[in-house]
């Protein structure tokens, strides 16, 4: 044990995280028995891409480059899907922690190890260390682009200019909203032009991305027409009047709700600050012990500080605050995934806070360090009851049912785990079920009791039985229905 002490001693924070960060991701991988559905669909692009061709991707998905790279890993490797997907997204998640650590090392040399702590603990974006997503890719190309910008603003100099914008394009590759990323760092250039310096940063920063977008869209139509398809719906989002338009018939919907008048003329504002204070809570939550700094007046001092030292950072943070909110408005839903980026973008803030903190209060420092060690063993370790029955129900299938049938699924991981890839369900299980399209399927894989009266009369009426039940620990059930 000393000798591993000794080892790790040696060892940067930076390094730490990185390999703290691939420890971490192992455990996590290595206690997930089913993949997630969002992996499941990404791995059967990847398939289809090696299998046919990137048209017939495009034709599963509009953006699809997460399952290009893995389809192009699998191919030169040999290594199977689902390897390369849980390699790259634990490369991905270790390169966004050491990158975070760094820009705040740079800064504020002292802290690098309380950095390291953050960046491997904050709940906001390790509990997602044992899925296959696209935000990992978007995560470290967004921290890369960010941790350039910091050297580009000390060294200067149009190749490093080039290098932010060509990471920008890699996260976009990833999720589209990256490229708010270039209207943050524009934003953050504009008090500086007061002089030639301040005019010359910004036409290094603006003149190559806009060479490099050209470039891009030529490229994406080109190769097919369903990624202008993906590019066209963003920008519908982002249209000023398709955005107000969302918000005046939220607004209006919620008016129709209230009994008093003067409550109803007020409904937008109750509606704006009502989904600001929505993501702004759920934003507080997500930072997990690293938010009870906080509570300590002094440490929002380190605001300023953090807008300063980390300035890209702090752009960044507001530009995709702004972004949030007009998918809220446009969705009327926010999900801790969506939020994770605006708690990985304040990583600088929450280690200034946390290490004023510990200075002032040194026994509740030490209490929010321990805190902080068992939630980052929390956020991979899982005790939970595993989704065995979905495994389970794709051997039978693939013992017992031809692919060619026609088959409905509750849960597209059934075929997945039969080897069949993931079908997309054009329609809903109360669809699926009903008199009208119940004679198109010759099986059901659903999520149900045997037992459960509704089943039993559908079961009647159609002429069908329980081929086959499937249950996990906790008792959830997949049935196999047929004739």
């Amino acid at each position: 044990m000393q000798v591993v002490i000794r080892q790790l001693q040696c060892l940067s924070p930076v390094q730490l995280a990185f390999l703290g960060s691939l420890l971490l991701s192992w455990v996590a991988i290595f206690g997930t028995v089913t993949i997630g559905k969002d992996g499941a669909f990404y791995i059967d692009i990847a398939q289809t891409f090696l299998d046919q061709d990137a048209a017939a991707a495009f034709q599963l998905f509009n953006w699809p480059w997460f399952s290009f790279l893995l389809g192009a890993t699998h191919w030169l490797t040999g290594i199977p899907l689902e390897s390369c997907a849980y390699l790259w997204c634990a490369l991905f998640m270790a390169g966004t922690c050491a990158l975070l650590v760094d820009c705040v090392q740079q800064r504020l040399p002292t802290a690098g190890y309380w950095a390291v702590l953050v960046v491997l603990a904050m709940p906001s974006f390790n509990t997602f260390r044992s899925d296959i997503i696209r935000e990992l890719g978007f995560w470290f190309f967004s921290t890369l682009a960010l941790w350039l910008a910091l050297a580009w603003w000390t060294h200067g100099g149009w190749l490093r200019a080039l290098a932010i914008q060509l990471a920008v394009i890699a996260a976009a590759l990833f999720r589209l909203e990256a490229i708010m990323l270039s209207g943050a760092l524009t934003f953050w250039l504009l008090p500086g032009l007061g002089c030639r310096a301040g005019w010359l940063r910004l036409l290094q920063l603006n003149a190559l991305p806009l060479l490099c977008g050209i470039l891009a869209l030529g490229v994406l139509a080109g190769m097919s027409g369903a990624s202008q398809g993906r590019v066209g719906h963003y920008l519908m989002l982002l249209d000023p009047r398709q955005i107000v338009g969302a918000f005046h018939e939220l607004s209006s919907q919620f008016a129709g709700s209230l009994k008093a008048k003067y409550s109803r003329d007020d409904a937008g504002l109750i509606i704006f600050f009502g989904l600001l204070a929505a993501v702004l809570i759920k934003f507080i939550k997500l930072l997990g012990p690293f938010a009870l700094p906080f509570l300590s007046g002094g440490s929002w001092r380190m605001v300023q500080t953090y807008r300063q030292q980390f300035a890209p950072f702090a752009w960044a943070w507001g530009g995709y605050l702004a972004v949030l909110l007009v998918f809220f408005i446009h969705e009327q839903f926010i999900n801790s995934r969506y939020l994770s980026f605006l708690d990985l973008l304040v990583v600088p803030l929450a280690v200034l806070a946390l290490v004023l903190f510990a200075e002032r209060f040194p026994r509740m420092g030490k209490a929010v360090v321990v805190l902080a060690l068992l939630v980052m063993l929390d956020n991979v370790i899982s005790l939970g009851v595993k989704k065995t029955h979905y495994i389970e129900a794709g051997n039978w299938l693939a013992a017992h049912v031809e692919r060619t049938d026609a088959i409905y699924y509750d849960d597209s991981r059934i075929a997945y785990y039969a080897g069949w890839g993931y079908p997309r369900q054009s329609v809903s299980r109360d669809q699926a079920m009903s008199p009208a399209h119940a004679a198109q399927y010759r099986y059901f894989l659903i999520e149900a009791e045997v037992d459960e009266p509704w089943l039993q009369g559908w079961l009647n009426q159609q002429h069908k039985r329980v081929l086959a039940q499937f249950a996990n620990a906790k008792g959830d059930t997949v049935l196999a229905v047929g004739e």
